[in-house]
């Protein structure tokens, strides 16, 4: 999947605040095969396209001198505002193979959890994968679904099989799997005879006073 973003080339002899006043990102366009190039880019549209594409979707820049693909590849906000500072897109070369992180997406409903039997661990947030940039998936499902034992769990050997796409991981990796609440078991403490605590004080009571007649 790829989205179109609308950029221009900076003038670096403009100050970065001036350009966010305006409205605009500063950001930097780089990548194995491509020289640094620094661009700005409407704030509105960025957040649009930013929400859609994430970091794992392909986006093209028109407005360079020719049509680039890139990925979202790091995004600064201000600490207080959360306002988009800066960003960086790095450019792949089409046709070649990359590998990125792709976020694992969990559907579906587990009887597990519905029956208390235990609750789902998500071991693993994303993934890495490898493939050519047009089969590069927004996010793989994890179906849940099927997970109704305390013993459930989903490999990565469970993941779906995605044309062209390479897991980065062993077959066995766990993704997710149901974890169990320990059960406790209240003992009763033993019951103490105070009775017999009580006749054992005062006999030993008895004894000493016993001791003592006989000392005078």
């Amino acid at each position: 999947m790829t989205t179109k973003l609308a950029v221009e080339k900076r003038d670096q002899s403009i100050p970065l605040s001036a350009v966010r006043a305006e409205g605009k990102v500063p950001a930097v366009v780089y990548g194995p095969k491509q020289e640094p190039i620094h661009i700005t880019i409407e704030g509105k549209n960025f957040d649009k396209v930013r929400a859609v594409a994430g970091e794992s979707t392909i986006v093209e820049l028109e407005g360079l001198d020719e049509e680039t693909d890139v990925l979202i590849k790091d995004v600064d906000f201000d600490p207080v505002s959360l306002a988009v500072l800066h960003a960086d897109f790095y450019a792949i070369e089409r046709g070649k193979e990359l590998t990125v992180s792709i976020a694992l997406e969990f559907i579906g409903e587990a009887p597990a959890e519905e029956t208390n039997i235990g609750s789902v661990t998500k071991i693993l947030q994303e993934i890495d994968v490898t493939c050519r940039p047009r089969d590069l998936p927004a996010h793989i499902d994890v179906d849940i679904s099927g997970m109704d034992a305390a013993d459930s769990k989903i490999l990565v050997s469970d993941l779906p099989k995605l044309e062209g796409v390479t897991y980065n991981a062993e077959d066995e990796d766990p993704i997710a799997v149901i974890s169990v609440a320990k059960e406790e078991v209240d003992e009763d403490p033993e019951e103490v005879d105070m009775d017999a605590i009580d006749t054992e004080e005062k006999g030993a009571e008895e004894g000493e006073a016993t001791e003592e007649k006989k000392e005078d």
